[in-house]
């Protein structure tokens, strides 16, 4: 599907943002409510001991669902045993080495591989997995944990495309692999359906998908919702089960957009998520994947970005990447940025742009073509405002590279977030510098998103307005012309308290 430069962002934003609820909540799992305004962070450790920006088995289960999707692009979608075996093979090997696996989601696995081991097999097979969840559930009937919920985002964005409906049927059937339970299958297809409403439009809409329920289950549903937005994620003590984990998940969405929006909404309803304790980091995945649907990658701040990693050996870009790719629905592009391994700017003059900046020598100032004196100069990271190859930074870790998707646009409609990409960008800065680094901020030609964020920075470590640092930027860059809206944006923080 061809995606706007909205919904592209909106669409990369998914899986990131999903791993990020994870990272945040990993080190809060199985813990009582946090009291309003506690600190939130990646801070790693909890139970399973993982790591800072480490994430937990809601998104390494997700990565296998997108992987697999975007390898089976076609008519059969997310139905073909192709594409159901693939994932679930990846399950299983995750699995065997996993530090934390959901009981249910692992009794269907130790099953599965029996079923295959009885046939003859080594390697199991989808139908394996779907006998030993429904087998579970004819056996204890209660298979209605939030594994198949915490997981199921990546669909969404496979049917991008396609009708409503046949999304609603395909959640139920990727439920139905380890959670056959119909509150499993519902719960994921009203995520899902509200996740592509979000991409394709930017509302939050958990309703959307009520229509597609017989009229009870649409009843009990909306009875659910409206609970969850008269209630705070503490109050569902059992979010472990599916209903109140999204309940938990819209409860956090609703109460912290009665105040915020954007981004700020985005950070606000994860901290607030979180903070409801217990299964923290599954209600949280559950909400990221919504809320970066809505609000995009651009709304992810960086110190969540920055170190954001886990099984199988994957980065933020990396989740990026598969959102996006997933949202086009043309499989991998591999010459295309943002996978391509280098990113072209032959066809643009005078990207070779380099000055120290005027407040702090520490940090250059370049354009794109400045990038192969990275090593020559010294510089331990990289702050990138425009498109980039994977290998266009040779000798920076993933870490001390920053990347924001900001475009130089003088219509506002261009940009998700501008005000909040460009002082994040600044913010990058200063934090790189802070540990010591010195720093190359870049754009292609240094000529507007460079100075922009440059002048930010500097109005911050010199105290002065962003216009006076511009005017010293200009100084030495004196190709600097930031568009109208950036000038705008600075004579905005300029009068802001």
């Amino acid at each position: 599907m061809k995606l706007n430069p909205l919904q592209n962002d909106r669409a990369a934003g998914v899986l990131v943002t999903l791993a990020a609820g994870d990272a945040l909540g990993a080190g809060y799992e199985f813990g009582a409510p946090l009291p309003d305004g506690a600190e939130v962070t990646m801070k790693g450790g909890g139970p399973f001991g993982f790591a800072p920006a480490e994430w937990t088995d809601d998104t390494s289960m997700a990565v296998p669902v997108a992987q697999a999707l975007l390898e089976a692009v076609s008519d059969a979608g997310s139905s073909s045993p192709t594409a159901l075996t693939m994932v679930v093979r990846a399950w299983t090997a995750w699995a065997a080495e996993a530090k934390d696996v959901g009981a249910q989601t692992s009794a269907v696995i130790a099953s599965a591989r029996r079923l295959a081991s009885a046939d003859g097999r080594n390697k199991v097979r989808a139908a394996d997995f779907s006998t030993a969840a429904a087998d579970f559930h004819a056996r204890t009937g209660r298979s209605a944990g939030n594994g198949s919920l915490m997981r199921t985002a990546p669909l969404a964005l496979a049917y991008l495309g396609r009708d409503a409906a046949s999304l609603m049927a395909q959640a139920g059937v990727l439920s139905a692999l380890t959670h056959a339970d119909p509150d499993a299958q519902e719960a994921c297809g009203l995520w899902c359906v509200a996740i592509r409403e979000a991409v394709l439009t930017g509302r939050l809409d958990v309703r959307a998908g009520l229509p597609l329920l017989s009229a009870e289950r649409a009843a009990l549903w909306l009875e659910r919702i409206e609970a969850a937005e008269r209630s705070r994620p503490r109050d569902f003590t059992r979010n472990g089960w599916v209903v109140e984990a999204f309940q938990g998940a819209w409860s956090a969405i609703h109460f912290a957009g009665l105040t915020a929006s954007g981004p700020v909404h985005l950070r606000a309803a994860l901290e607030e998520a979180v903070r409801g304790g217990r299964d923290t980091d599954t209600v949280a995945a559950i909400a990221g994947g919504l809320l970066g649907a809505a609000y995009g990658y651009t709304a992810v701040p960086f110190e969540w970005r920055r170190r954001l990693h886990g099984w199988p050996g994957l980065w933020a870009r990396d989740l990026m990447m598969l959102g996006m790719e997933l949202g086009r629905g043309d499989g991998r592009r591999p010459a295309s940025w943002p996978r391509a391994e280098r990113h072209d700017y032959s066809m643009w003059g005078r990207t070779d742009a380099l000055v120290q900046h005027p407040h702090d020598d520490g940090v250059w100032l370049g354009g794109v073509g400045s990038l192969a004196l990275v090593a020559e100069l010294g510089i331990d990271a990289v702050v990138s405002l425009c498109r980039l190859g994977t290998l266009d930074v040779p000798g920076v870790v993933p870490e001390d590279h920053a990347t924001f998707w900001v475009i130089d646009s003088p219509l506002e409609e261009d940009n998700a977030h501008a005000a909040f990409v460009l002082r994040d960008a600044a913010a990058a800065v200063e934090r790189f510098r802070a540990e010591g680094k010195t720093v190359l901020l870049h754009c292609v030609r240094a000529e507007s998103r460079t100075p922009t964020v440059a002048a930010l920075y500097g109005a911050e470590v010199a105290g002065v307005t962003p216009l006076e640092a511009l005017a010293e930027v200009r100084r030495v860059l004196p190709g600097a012309n930031p568009n109208g809206l950036f000038l705008g944006l600075l004579k905005n923080f300029q009068m802001a308290p």
